[in-house]
């Protein structure tokens, strides 16, 4: 055991954060309001997309984004199983069928070649997921999906601020540049930015958004929105049957400040992770994430994936020596088609998804945050250096080859056997 406890998330929350809050409380106005409208303009802004819904968690603004797709029931959609719960489930709201896709062994992103092996399923959409906040080949997502005549509705919950293009010779994307029909972005109290709880959805198409905007808050018209200032009306519409997904304007209050040193903060992880490759560069029982000169890393996620070989304790093991020595860390994630849900209701098996069944069980997420200590930071990369080399597999020399003799003729060729 140590004193030091080093938590795998500590929200960065400052003064600002604390006096736009509370100027937002003592305004009188606390739901959906003047800060939500501001929040959106400048989010937009900030990834360079047209429209920008504001809503109360990422799942939200997936739900909305398939709705306003025109997702229907029995129709399929093309998941990783890579992922979070939400990007499925959001397809199962509407008795779609999300068909699952095997992932990248070293991005652990979507594999577009297995997703070709399914495209013969009455598939209408692909929600890509940027793990770790590393985006896939936005060009390869979108060439597959023109091919194919899909939708794509991207779930960049670990995206923001993130960017790819294809050779240094081109210009930068930012994540939710026009790089999906709808992009959507999470704020998650562990998140590269945070609201507490909250989610964003963009996207350059302004009838997507109406309609995005419409369902978020129980498919109300437009008027509904300013029916309590002084110039709006009492009055409203159900255009549709819609949902309770809008964002408050308390959260939002969160969301402007993180907003504005969102690219800062970023560059504070970045730095992180790379204290981390050079200090693991040399361990043999790790791999490490991979990084691009053609990729802005939001570098949400640390994760390493262990040489299980190299090693004589399991992941769970190591993960728990972890814990006794004071590092807080995660798993990201137990692959879909592992969770009972999807097992029984449409019978995956783990041989059906070689690469994420084999490198799940590898994986750790280390604490990778702004505002981290040095001192935490050191401890990180002290401990994980101290467990592999206390559980590093020993090699076994077969007994015929143990003398001295023996080992010192494998290198120096020539030896007399006198």
């Amino acid at each position: 055991m140590t004193d030091l406890q080093v938590p795998f998330f500590r929200p960065h929350i400052g003064q600002q954060e604390i006096d736009e809050v509370t100027s937002t409380l003592r305004s009188g106005w606390l739901t959906t309001g003047s800060k939500v409208k501001l929040f959106e303009q400048q989010f937009a802004d900030a990834v360079g997309a047209a429209n920008a819904v504001a809503v109360n968690s990422c799942t939200a603004a997936l739900h909305l984004a398939v709705e306003a797709m025109g997702l229907r029931p029995g129709q399929a959609v093309l998941v990783p199983t890579m992922t979070f719960a939400a990007t499925a489930e959001v397809v199962r709201y509407h008795d779609a069928i999300p068909v699952l896709v095997d992932c990248d062994p070293d991005t652990l992103n979507m594999d577009l070649d297995d997703a070709r092996r399914k495209t013969h399923l009455p598939i209408v959409g692909v929600i890509p997921v940027h793990v770790g906040g590393f985006m896939m080949e936005i060009e390869a997502v979108q060439n597959f999906a023109a091919q194919h005549n899909l939708w794509v509705v991207e779930d960049a919950a670990h995206a923001f601020p993130a960017a790819w293009r294809r050779d240094n010779k081109r210009p930068w994307q930012h994540c939710g540049s026009n790089t999906a029909n709808v992009t959507c972005f999470s704020f998650y109290a562990n998140k590269t930015i945070t609201t507490g709880e909250g989610g964003m959805a963009v996207t350059d198409n302004d009838v997507l958004a109406q309609r995005l905007r419409m369902m978020s808050l129980h498919g109300l018209s437009h008027d509904a929105w300013n029916r309590y200032t002084s110039n709006g009306s009492w009055d409203y519409q159900i255009v549709a049957p819609g949902y309770k997904y809008n964002l408050t304007d308390i959260a939002a209050s969160l969301g402007i400040c993180q907003l504005a040193k969102a690219e800062s903060m970023r560059r504070e992880r970045e730095a992180i992770a790379n204290l981390y490759r050079i200090a693991f560069q040399d361990v043999l029982e790790l791999e490490l994430p991979i990084d691009d000169e053609n990729r802005i890393h939001s570098w949400h996620l640390f994760p390493i994936k262990l040489r299980l070989d190299h090693l004589s304790i399991c992941r769970d093991s190591f993960i728990k020596k972890l814990k006794r020595a004071g590092v807080s860390c995660s798993v990201h994630w137990r692959p879909l088609h592992l969770h009972p849900y999807y097992r029984e209701k449409f019978g995956t098996q783990p041989h059906d998804f070689p690469v994420a069944t084999a490198v799940w069980k590898r994986l750790i997420s280390l604490p990778i945050f702004p505002g981290m200590k040095e001192s935490e930071i050191q401890h990180v990369i002290q401990t994980v250096k101290q467990i592999c080399s206390e559980s590093a597999r020993r090699r076994v020399i077969p007994r015929h080859d143990v003398s001295s003799a023996s080992l010192y003729r494998q290198f120096v060729p020539g030896m007399s056997k006198a």
